[in-house]
């Protein structure tokens, strides 16, 4: 399986400190590859610098061979690289479906016609009911933005983000702020998303069982570096990551 996106040697310095700190990584096609680390260790940086929100100090960023490094945020969202943030991105006062045909006919390069009904564009319309069922909100397809519960605009944003027909997702705490009963389904969407087979997802997560049941490959940094990758058992395994981040506290969990 070829590398979608890979980073060579990348860096970011503000002022004294090195946020991201010589950092190589492969990410492999149609995988589902999850970065964890303690607080500050660099994962959202990394984010940042992969999207575009971001330069690097030195480094190179290579999308699909394609040297991307400078490349601003808009155009690596246009190649096929799609963000989430820990805090939600949606349009509050417009309805979930709303929300997802807008990013569908964005996606289209179709500018909205002032006097054309919304129903004019029906392939529009019919393919962000498809994306609401594939996330499990087509329920709430007539209901405000703003109303919906933390986990459900979560899943909306999801949408919104396979809607631009993204190749690499990169999720960022996809489950940051939910309720307890809010993070399985959460979990069902990223599953029924990586079971498809049609996009590489990239997730930074802090819970361990999620990771678990999830990840094809775990990224492991530390103080901006990489210090481990592999499998979540070999991952959970590495005697070097359960000493610096795990603290012991997973190995009899998982083992």
């Amino acid at each position: 399986m070829s590398a979608v996106l890979e980073t060579k040697g990348l860096t970011i310095k503000f002022g004294g400190h090195t946020a991201v700190d010589r950092v190589s990584i492969a990410l492999e096609e149609k995988k589902l590859t999850s970065i964890i680390g303690p607080n500050g260790a660099g994962k959202t940086t990394l984010f940042n610098l992969i999207s575009g929100e971001l330069a690097p100090t030195r480094g190179q960023i290579y999308y699909k061979g394609r040297d991307i490094t400078k490349m601003s945020a808009t155009n690596r969202a246009r190649l096929g690289i799609g963000r989430s943030f820990q805090i939600t991105n949606v349009f509050p006062n417009l309805t979930v479906l709303e929300n997802v045909r807008l990013a569908v006919q964005s996606n289209a390069k179709v500018r909205y016609q002032i006097f054309a009904h919304f129903r004019h564009y029906k392939q529009f319309h019919e393919k962000a009911h498809h994306l609401l069922e594939s996330v499990f909100l087509a329920d709430k397809a007539d209901a405000l933005a703003v109303n919906l519960a933390h986990g459900e605009q979560r899943k909306l944003e999801i949408a919104m983000l396979l809607a631009l027909d993204t190749d690499v997702l990169l999720l960022d705490e996809p489950t940051a702020g939910m309720a307890v009963e809010e993070v399985p389904v959460i979990m069902d969407v990223i599953k029924e998303i990586h079971a498809r087979e049609d996009r590489t997802i990239v997730l930074i997560e802090h819970k361990m069982d999620m990771i678990m049941d999830l990840s094809d490959e775990v990224l492991v940094l530390f103080h901006g570096e990489l210090l481990a990758h592999g499998s979540p058992e070999e991952i959970v395994k590495n005697e070097t990551v359960q000493s610096a981040y795990l603290g012991g506290a997973y190995d009899e969990q998982f083992a």
